[in-house]
């Protein structure tokens, strides 16, 4: 058995404060010295960046659509470490998921762990109604009960003692903190969700939660509670695909303020496939070493879009690139980086131009949720007939038309580039809106380095002949 202290954060609906618990909790223990893994429920990249710095250790997400649960098991005891805590921030309420029955919900995902439960309880202008929600929260699941509560929005010293004294006399969940109504947002929000730690000084944000949970929460109890958690059976399979033999290629990972939504596992796929990673960017001058194939993650390119119209040595050595046949894979923001131009606050920016699209950002999401996406044509990446678990998350859409044909998926879920359709492939280059992560798409990154090898030996034999 495997003896990892651990906790999930969760709410009763989305806005309760958790990811503040999560992220003050989190960078007061690292603080301390304790080791923390911190993990994000579902298919969250900024969250989950917000988390990684506030630990100063990468974010794991787990998340039970994308993969089945013995790979969720396999990540959490990848990532977890049994000399500190893990931190589990869950996503909208507790028992929320994607149906009726509360599939693939942050409840489910802590029995799967086996993981206790503290539940950030917004208390605006509530006093003994929080018990009564509290002792619903108790109830409604009998393999399932909060193991404390963290009130969050407090008024002030007489709000406060009695919230705790009709929790305390009316439930049996035990109050862990009470936290002060703030002035401000300290993480602004916007059309994504929040602000990234890429626009922000992350210690300005993160020192200043720590302290006010140092202040108002029972930091002792909450560690204690996180190394009560039972122990885990040890993983039963291998977390990552075994390597094909083969010699080591190069793959550029845009990672920049442009382009940053990636999962970790993602890249170590990647490594642990036979790839060396080579982390580069297009918004700089800088030199890019020669490349067996480029891998360019989601973000936010519209708020960059001058920075990156500016680099046209960059975005013309992505089109040779693309144009070359080096393998490209592309998801979301990527995508609208190779495409023609972009459109975002009435202004039209060129972008790569390596593919036949345009997009436009709008003021309202044009795709969002979970995505089901059968494979129509052989590419290097995934198999025809494969069947995909994604995500999606997208303000833009192209309003250039993209001839049906180079539409690779067939979405029986999401919305992707248009009508069901996504997966724009040209050449040797892949683009979707839709974000895969490699646990739960084994076969991708074995596949992103075969095609990278067969390239390089195509191109390393025409420069010898």
């Amino acid at each position: 058995m495997l003896h990892l202290p651990r906790l999930v954060v969760s709410g009763l609906s989305g806005g309760s404060g958790k990811t503040i618990v999560s992220l003050g909790l989190s960078r007061l223990l690292a603080r301390s010295g304790l080791p923390v893994s911190p993990f994000k429920k579902g298919p969250d990249y900024i969250d989950a960046a917000w988390l990684a710095l506030a630990a100063g250790t990468p974010c794991a997400n787990l998340d039970t659509f994308l993969m089945d649960e013995e790979t969720v098991r396999g990540l959490f005891a990848h990532r977890a470490t049994p000399d500190g805590v893990s931190v589990i921030e869950g996503n909208r309420g507790l028992f929320d998921g994607g149906d009726a029955r509360g599939t693939f919900s942050t409840a489910e995902l802590a029995k799967l762990l086996r993981a206790p439960v503290v539940l950030v309880l917004d208390a605006t202008k509530m006093t003994r109604t929080a018990a009564a929600l509290l002792h619903g929260c108790a109830t409604f699941d009998p393999k399932l009960r909060p193991a404390g509560v963290i009130c969050n929005q407090t008024a002030g010293e007489r709000h406060r003692a009695v919230l705790r004294e009709a929790i305390e006399a009316n439930t049996d969940v035990p109050v862990l903190g009470m936290l002060p109504k703030l002035s401000r947002n300290p993480i602004p929000e916007r059309h994504m969700g929040l602000w990234s730690d890429q626009e922000m000084d992350g210690a300005a944000v993160l020192d200043p939660l720590a302290d006010i949970i140092a202040e108002h929460c029972d930091v002792s109890a909450l560690t204690r509670l996180a190394r009560s958690a039972g122990g885990l059976a040890e993983p039963t399979r291998p977390l990552f695909p075994e390597a094909e033999p083969g010699e080591q290629v190069t793959i550029g990972v845009v990672r920049d303020a442009a382009l940053w939504f990636y999962y970790p596992e993602n890249i170590e796929a990647l490594e642990r496939a036979g790839a060396r990673i080579e982390f580069l960017s297009v918004l700089t001058p800088d030199f890019w070493p020669e490349l067996d194939g480029l891998y360019l993650g989601g973000g936010f390119p519209e708020t960059q879009a001058a920075a990156i119209a500016a680099r046209a040595d960059v975005r013309e050595r992505v089109r040779s690139l693309s144009a070359s046949g080096l393998p490209i894979y592309a998801e979301c923001g990527g995508f609208m980086y190779l495409a023609r131009a972009l459109e975002y606050e009435g202004r039209r920016y060129p972008m790569a131009g390596a593919l036949p699209a345009e997009t436009r950002v709008c003021t309202r999401p044009k795709g969002l949720g979970y995505v089901e996406a059968e494979v129509l044509c052989e590419t290097p990446y995934h198999p025809r007939g494969a069947r995909l678990r994604a995500h999606e998350f997208h303000y833009s859409h192209c309003h250039a038309p993209i001839e049906e044909a180079s539409l690779c998926l067939r979405l029986s879920r999401g919305t992707g580039m248009d009508q069901g359709r996504d997966g724009l492939f040209v050449g040797n280059t892949f683009a979707a809106y839709s974000h895969i992560h490699a646990l739960g798409t084994p076969h991708w990154a074995p596949r992103f380095v075969a095609a990278a090898r067969a390239h390089r030996r195509a191109r390393t034999g025409a420069a010898a002949g």
